[in-house]
C-alpha cells in the first residue's frame, strides 16, 4: 500500500508547496518510493492488502505478486533516471517563483509513477479500470506540456482514442459483474467459463487495452503524442506509460480468462504484434527527424510484447499458462522501459545542444557529444536483442517456447526485428559518426548530469540479462558467450546496415550517400517505394476513420478467433 500512496501523496505535497519545492518534493518522493518498493520486491511477492479490511467479493484487495514487483521495482528505476535527467530541464529559472512546465512536469510524473504502481497491483477488474484512467488522464496533460498547438492536437488525439478504448473495457468489464457477480481478479478465475457473453467481454476488454498500449494497427496517436512532447516526458511515454494497459492484457488473459482464450485468438494477437514489428521498423527508416524515428520505434517494440501470447498456450490444457514465454515477455517489457526511456533522452539532448534533431544532419555530433552518441548506440543495442541485454535473455526464452510448441514461424520474426531494429539504430550512428571539417559548437551547454543518467539507463538496460540470467538460473551468458554468439551480433549489425542501405530516405557518406548505391539503383528504387508504400499505409491507417473502423474490426476479429477455438 505504501508504494502505491506515497508517489500520490508527494504528488500532493508537490502541489501544496509549488513553485521551486516541487522539484525537490519530487526527487525525496522518488528516492524514497524506491526504496520501498525495493523492500516489497525483497519479500518475494504474495503480498495482500485489504482496504478497509474487507475481502473480496465486499471489499478490494491490492496483491502483489511476482510480476507486479518486478514491474514496480523496473518502474521506479526508470523514474529514478527520468527525474535526474528532468532536474536540468525543468527547474524553475533563476529569479522566477514559480514556472508552470517545472511545476506540471513534476507533479505529473509523481502522478504516473502511482498509477502504474495501482494498475500492477489492483486486484479487481474495476479497480483496474480506475488506474488506468488515473495514469491516462496523467499522460495527456504531458504531451502538450509546450503549449503548442501541434502538441496540443496530439494529445487531444491520444485522449480521445484512448477513452474509446476506455469506453470499449469498461462494457467488457460490466458484462463480466453482469454474468458472475463479481469483479475479483482471484475469484473470476475459479468462475469464468467459455460462453458468448464471455467472449464478448474478452474481445472488448483486449481491444480496449490494445487501443491504450497502441499496438499496430491502433497507434493512432502514439508517433505525433511522443515525438511532439519534451525528451523527458517522451521517455515517461515511450518507456512506462504503454506498460500499464498492456500489464492489463497480461491480468486479463492469464489471469482472470485462461480458460476462455484460445490459440486463435492468441495467434492474431502475435499477428499484430509481427505487423508492427514489421511495418514500424519500415516506417521508423523513413523519417526524417529523429524523435519520429524513435517513436516509430515504440510502436514496432510494442509487437515484441505481443509475441508472448501464443508461445504462453497449453495446447494440452486448452489454455494459456505461465512459463518461460511469459517471464520472457516481462523481461522484453522491462528491457524495453530503460533502453527505450534512454533513446529518448539521448535524442533530446541531441536536440537541446543541435537545435535540430534532423537525421541526415547529425555529421558530427559523435564528436561533440560522445555520451549522448554512445547511450544511443547501448540503448539500440539493447532493442536489438543482442548480448548481453536484458532481452537478449527474453529472446532465448520466447526461442525455447516456440521450439518446444513447433511454432517456428515467431523465430523468424523476432529474428527479421532484430535486423530491422538495427537497421534505424546504424542509420543514424552512421550520420552521427560522419566527421566534419570544423567541430560542431552546441547551441547551448549539455548538461552532464542528463548525459549520465540517459547513459545509467541504457547500461541498466544491458545489465539486465545478467541479472535476469542469474535469477531464472538460466546459464545463458555467465561465461557462456561464444564467438558464434560475437559473429551472430555481427551479422545483425552488417544486416541492419543492409536494410538501412536499401530502405533509408537519406543515406550517410559512408553507405555512398544519396546520389549513388551500392548494390544496384534498381533495388535501392524497389526498396524505397516498398519503403514509401508502407509510409503511406500507415499515413491511412492514423486517419481517424479508418483508425474508429479498426478498432471495431479488432473486436470483431477477437471475438470470432475467440468462438473458434
Amino acid at each position: 500500500m505504501a508504494a502505491v500512496m506515497a508517489p500520490f501523496v508527494g504528488a500532493l505535497a508537490a502541489f501544496a508547496l509549488g513553485g521551486r519545492n516541487a522539484q525537490r518534493v519530487a526527487m525525496l518522493t522518488i528516492l524514497a518510493g524506491l526504496g520501498i518498493v525495493a523492500a516489497a520486491a525483497h519479500s518475494g511477492g504474495g503480498l495482500v492488502y485489504l482496504l478497509g479490511g474487507w475481502a473480496p467479493p465486499l471489499g478490494i484487495a491490492l496483491r502483489a505478486d511476482g510480476l507486479a514487483l518486478a514491474m514496480m521495482l523496473a518502474v521506479a528505476v526508470v523514474v529514478l533516471g527520468i527525474g535526474v535527467y528532468a532536474c536540468a530541464g525543468f527547474k524553475t529559472p533563476p529569479g522566477e517563483r514559480e514556472a508552470r512546465a517545472p511545476f506540471v512536469f513534476w507533479i505529473l510524473l509523481l502522478a504516473i509513477w502511482g498509477s502504474l504502481n495501482l494498475v500492477f497491483v489492483s486486484g479487481d477488474l474495476f479497480t483496474l479500470y480506475v488506474a488506468l484512467e488515473l495514469l491516462t488522464f496523467a499522460a495527456v496533460p504531458l504531451v502538450a506540456l509546450d503549449g503548442s498547438a501541434e502538441t496540443l492536437r496530439s494529445a487531444l488525439r491520444y485522449m480521445l482514442y484512448a477513452l474509446a478504448g476506455s469506453v470499449f473495457y469498461l462494457l467488457g468489464t460490466m458484462l463480466t459483474y453482469g454474468v458472475y457477480g463479481t469483479l475479483d481478479i482471484t475469484l473470476l478465475g475459479a468462475r469464468v467459463a467459455a460462453n458468448p457473453v464471455t467472449v464478448t467481454a474478452v474481445a472488448l476488454m483486449t481491444v480496449g487495452l490494445l487501443a491504450k498500449t497502441a499496438l499496430f494497427p491502433l497507434h493512432l496517436w502514439l508517433p505525433p503524442a511522443h515525438a511532439g512532447a519534451p525528451p523527458a516526458a517522451s521517455a515517461v511515454l515511450s518507456g512506462l506509460v504503454i506498460k500499464g494497459s498492456w500489464f492489463l492484457v497480461i491480468r486479463v488473459w492469464f489471469d482472470v480468462f485462461p480458460g476462455v482464450v484460445t490459440m486463435p485468438s492468441a495467434q492474431l494477437l502475435a499477428g499484430l504484434g509481427a505487423a508492427a514489428i514489421i511495418v514500424a521498423n519500415v516506417v521508423a527508416l523513413r523519417q526524417e527527424r529523429l524523435k519520429l524515428l524513435v517513436a516509430y520505434s515504440t510502436v514496432a517494440q510494442i509487437g515484441y510484447l505481443f509475441l508472448m501470447f501464443p508461445l504462453a498456450f497449453d495446447a494440452g490444457a486448452a489454455e494459456i499458462g505461465r512459463g518461460g514465454a511469459l517471464t520472457g515477455g516481462l523481461l522484453q517489457a522491462i528491457s524495453h522501459a530503460t533502453a527505450k526511456a534512454a533513446m529518448f533522452m539521448a535524442a533530446g539532448l541531441a536536440y537541446g545542444a543541435l537545435g535540430h534533431d534532423r537525421i541526415a544532419a547529425l555529421a558530427g555530433v559523435a564528436r561533440a557529444l560522445p555520451l549522448t552518441v554512445l547511450t544511443f548506440a547501448l540503448a539500440g543495442v539493447a532493442l536489438m536483442g543482442l548480448p548481453p541485454s536484458g532481452a537478449y535473455v527474453a529472446k532465448k526464452l520466447f526461442f525455447d517456447a516456440a521450439g518446444s510448441s513447433g511454432q517456428w514461424w515467431w523465430e523468424l520474426v523476432l529474428d527479421t526485428g532484430g535486423l530491422l531494429t538495427a537497421s534505424y539504430v546504424v542509420l543514424v550512428l552512421a550520420h552521427a559518426l560522419v566527421r566534419t571539417d570544423a567541430p560542431i559548437a552546441p547551441r547551448k551547454p549539455v548538461p552532464r548530469i542528463a548525459e549520465l543518467a540517459a547513459l545509467a539507463l541504457a547500461i541498466a538496460s544491458l545489465a539486465l540479462g545478467f541479472v535476469a540470467d542469474g535469477a531464472l538460473g538460466l546459464d545463458a551468458l555467465w561465461g557462456k558467450l561464444t564467438l558464434s554468439d560475437l559473429w551472430s551480433a555481427v551479422l545483425v549489425l552488417a544486416g541492419g546496415a543492409a536494410i538501412a542501405a536499401a530502405f533509408a530516405r537519406d543515406l550517410p557518406q559512408i553507405f555512398g550517400g544519396a546520389g549513388r548505391f551500392a548494390f544496384g539503383r534498381p533495388l535501392r528504387a524497389a526498396a524505397v517505394a516498398v519503403g514509401g508504400a508502407f509510409a503511406g499505409a500507415d499515413g491511412i491507417l492514423r486517419r481517424w476513420p479508418v483508425a474508429s473502423l479498426a478498432l471495431l474490426a479488432a473486436a470483431f476479429a477477437f471475438g470470432a478467433a475467440l468462438l473458434a477455438g
